[in-house]
């Protein structure tokens, strides 16, 4: 492909300065970011729990929260191809090929949304009724999740937006359109849940219209944008070589999504078989527990991005050393926040339900799990590194086995046995502990990174 001479500035410093600081301007945008995109989703958790009921909770959260992340997921981790290769070529200083993947990735963002928008909204009853919705929660679930996935066009083309904006190193941006998104969201949440008291359909509409508002404030700064990044409709269009090498990187990291999807939705499926006051307490647990998980994720997309352009810039020994700093700030983040969260579950499971059953089952549950944070954060950093260099096939595969396989094979084998919270819930740290060792081992064994140099010449 072609080749300009000149060098483009790799998002500021990305390349070049202190490891350990340029990590930390990237993710704390990233961090916040992501705070406020669980955020506006937790809003919808926090109203109708409180003014609707624990039925409405199990409704937003749970069930339909599953679903949603089965597609949003998967095409997520297809996108992640792109952003990749956007990353790699902006870090290398090839402009011209950095233009054609912003296109081509928007263009294959926009057939997806057709695509998952007819799938989402034909399927929704038979998905919720597959997974055994009880009939209390099922009236809340349904509209709920046929109204997401009409407008699921738009929070497919703001990730598509910002995960191109953080490919060049900008991660500020994506943050201020969050903020600007979250607020809208909790004024309409306020309007047709409280004030006009339309449930869990007005908290559905009120999630749609925000991200409206993220993708008219994303895709108008890439408008404006004077570099080889900018966005124009005039140049929207499919380059099939560039698709086959996002596919290439992104299709693994997807699947690897969607086996994260099932194996959440099997899991999902058992913790229905607990009753209302089971589903509700789950729902609950999961926003808290998205606190960390949007954490060591911004670990991960730094990661990522960092790893792609140094690969791309050739400064493969920068690459490692990112890793190690990574892991040190990652696991003394996780310890600290894993504490934090322990302290103060009875507070936060609070904000949702307030249910006396409900909070005995969810600080079980939290407990179950909290503790074992720490034995995930080699896996993200590590497929992360990994995945920036180009290689996401074997992280997928890693995945696959070791946190969906084992994950599945737990809930189906295990859990009839010892049919409880306790044997349920320990099915996370168990497959988060195996995939951190083979990760470990694969990273520092085998030659993934002389691999990918060689497909990159």
């Amino acid at each position: 492909m072609e080749k300009t001479e000149k060098k483009v500035s790799a998002g500021g410093s990305i390349v070049d300065g202190v490891i350990w600081k340029q990590l930390l301007k990237f993710f704390f945008p990233i961090l916040l970011g992501t705070f406020f995109q669980q955020l506006y989703n937790t809003v919808d958790a926090v109203i109708v729990g409180n003014f609707v009921g624990k039925e409405a909770l199990g409704a937003v959260g749970g069930s339909t929260g599953t679903l949603i992340n089965l597609l949003i997921g998967f095409f997520t981790g297809l996108a992640s191809g792109g952003s990749v290769i956007i990353a790699q070529f902006y870090g290398g200083g090839r402009e011209k090929e950095t233009g054609r993947a912003v296109h081509t990735l928007v263009f294959l963002g926009v057939i997806a949304s057709v695509f998952f928008t007819v799938i989402g909204v034909s399927m929704a009853r038979i998905s919720l009724e597959a997974i055994a919705v009880p009939d209390d929660i099922m009236g809340y679930a349904l509209p709920y999740l046929r109204i997401y996935f009409a407008g699921i066009t738009f929070p497919i083309l703001y990730n598509i937006g910002s995960a191109i904006l953080r490919a060049v190193g900008d991660s500020k941006r994506p943050l201020y359109f969050l903020i600007a998104c979250c607020l809208t969201n909790v004024l309409l949440d306020l309007l047709f849940v409280v004030g006009l008291g339309m449930g869990v359909a007005g908290a559905a509409v009120a999630t749609v219209l925000s991200q409206v508002v993220s993708v008219i404030l994303t895709f108008g700064a890439l408008m404006r944008s004077k570099e080889c990044f900018r966005f124009s409709f005039k140049e929207l269009r499919m380059d099939m070589n560039l698709l086959k090498s996002m596919l290439r990187i992104g299709l693994p990291v997807g699947l690897q999504s969607t086996m994260y999807s099932i194996s959440n939705i099997l899991v999902q499926s058992s913790i229905n078989g607990f009753g209302t006051d089971v589903i509700a307490a789950w729902t609950a647990v999961g926003k808290v527990d998205s606190i960390f998980w949007m954490a060591i994720n911004a670990f991960g997309i730094a990661v990522t991005t960092f790893a792609g352009q140094n690969f791309g810039a050739g400064k493969y020994d920068r690459v490692h050393k990112c890793v190690r700093v990574s892991m040190g700030m990652a696991m003394g983040m996780t310890i600290v926040l894993s504490g934090l969260l322990l302290l103060t579950e009875r507070f936060t499971l609070g904000l949702f339900c307030r249910d006396a059953e409900v909070l005995a089952y969810g600080e079980k549950m939290m407990f179950y799990m909290v503790t074992f944070y720490f034995t995930y954060v080699p896996i993200e950093v590590l497929s992360g590194a990994i995945k920036g260099a180009g290689d996401s096939l074997r992280p997928m595969i890693i995945t696959l086995l070791g946190i969906c396989v084992l994950r599945v094979a737990w809930v189906l084998l295990m859990v009839p046995i010892w049919h409880n919270l306790f044997t349920l819930s320990i099915s996370y740290p168990i497959s988060w502990l195996t995939t951190a060792i083979i990760f470990i081992i694969y990273y520092f064994k085998s030659d993934w990174m002389q691999r990918c140099i060689r497909a990159k010449s």
